[in-house]
């Protein structure tokens, strides 16, 4: 049984949405200046690194990040690969197995991106068709390894749209460099923060075969 720890690691070097607060870690108390322990201030935006978008993120009636049913969050899940592409579009989904696939992630080439210091604006993304069409088969969440599912500057949000108006979680910023495609058992846990519209989450995969 192998585990595999998909997130991406907060600190001040952090890849962040150009749009949201950068991370900063400040060490408020330290042993070695004689301080009675270590101690830290966190400065973070609520979607920074690999992180889940609650449908309260563009839905105003949607639910918060700490009503999210457990069970939508730790289950089985399917990651697929989607090879070179610039998008992933209806007719990529067509052609996977997507029979009972209630947990859904996708591997790109966004997982090379990681070890860039800057961010990607031409990332794959998910179009509206895709992510009408995984909502019309009922899958329940949705997890893509760069910051959005939606395209960069996309201003009328349509996938997160059509995503969140369903109810379906989204998991964005998974690092999934040491992943193969196939089945896994999937463990994310975002922080539990009152009426959250998003929380960075400590997300596993484990084997299950």
């Amino acid at each position: 049984m192998n585990f595999y720890d998909i997130t991406l690691t907060i600190s001040d070097t952090l890849v962040t949405w150009p749009a949201d607060p950068a991370v900063s870690i400040r060490k408020t108390s330290l042993i070695s200046q004689g301080s009675s322990c270590n101690l830290s201030e966190l400065t973070l935006g609520s979607h920074c690194g690999t992180h889940i978008d609650a449908s309260y993120h563009f839905e105003e009636n949607g639910i918060k990040i700490d009503q999210i049913p457990l069970d939508y969050l730790i289950e089985n899940v399917t990651v697929f690969e989607i090879k070179n592409k610039e998008k992933i579009d209806l007719g990529d989904l067509k052609s996977l197995k997507l029979n009972d696939c209630e947990r859904v992630i996708f591997k790109t080439i966004n997982s090379t991106y990681w070890k860039f210091s800057e961010f990607k604006k031409d990332f794959v993304y998910i179009t509206k068709e895709a992510a009408q069409y995984l909502a019309d088969n009922d899958v329940k969440l949705v997890g893509i390894d760069y910051l959005s599912v939606e395209k960069f500057q996309n201003k009328h949000a349509d996938t997160h749209h059509v995503f969140l108006k369903k109810g379906i979680i989204i998991i964005e910023g998974l690092d999934l460099s040491n992943v193969k495609a196939g089945d896994y058992e999937l463990i994310a846990l975002p922080l539990k923060i009152k009426d959250g519209d998003g929380s960075p989450a400590r997300v596993i995969l484990k084997s299950i075969r």
